[in-house]
């Protein structure tokens, strides 16, 4: 993969399968420590001690049609190659915290890419899910959460075109309004 959005992507469509209702995406970016964060937390079915020990595995996956799982093991190595660190803890029954880091200013890190339509793909393609999507730069963040905008819908699809050019336009300012590095 080219762009860090796309890993995390790979990354939030395993808490989709896991069933989650609700998943949080935080990417935080601190131009002081140099540090570049993403964390993405599911309330999910969750994975037993050993599933997380094993889940770096390239030879590991729980779908069936496939019998590698590449998304964490490179997103992990990704990190790594870029004086950073990836973790992941989960519980059965309660859900799963991934959160990866690279050094911002690695000159090997990927870019960010198009963070903006990742997160509208997601809420878009598993509307059922509430999406809470938190963007920092430094001292300001942007914030999306998804139900209120169900909410004031009442029903309406959110693949109506209106809706859909609201959402990429709230979306997009909200991403677009930091001074973000590539």
């Amino acid at each position: 993969m080219r762009e860090l959005a796309l890993h995390l992507l790979d990354i939030i469509e395993n808490s989709v399968s896991a069933k989650a209702d609700t998943i949080q995406i935080l990417v935080k970016e601190d131009h002081k420590a140099d540090r570049l964060q993403m964390v993405v937390q599911d309330n999910g079915r969750g994975m037993d001690a050993e599933m997380v020990e094993r889940v770096t595995d390239p030879f590991v996956t729980t779908r069936t049609t496939r019998k590698v799982g590449l998304g964490i093991p490179l997103f992990k190595a990704a990190a790594e190659a870029c004086n950073g660190c990836f973790t992941i803890e989960s519980e059965v029954g309660k859900g799963t915290r991934v959160t990866v880091e690279f050094q911002l200013s690695h000159i090997d890190r990927m870019p960010l890419g198009d963070l903006a339509s990742t997160i509208l793909t997601l809420v878009i393609g598993s509307p059922e899910v509430r999406w809470i999507f938190h963007y920092i730069v430094d001292e300001e963040t942007f914030e999306f959460d998804s139900r209120p905008i169900h909410e004031a819908l009442d029903g309406l699809p959110l693949t109506d075109p209106a809706i859909l050019a609201y959402l990429r336009e709230m979306i997009e300012t909200g991403i677009a309004s930091f001074h973000t590095t590539p």
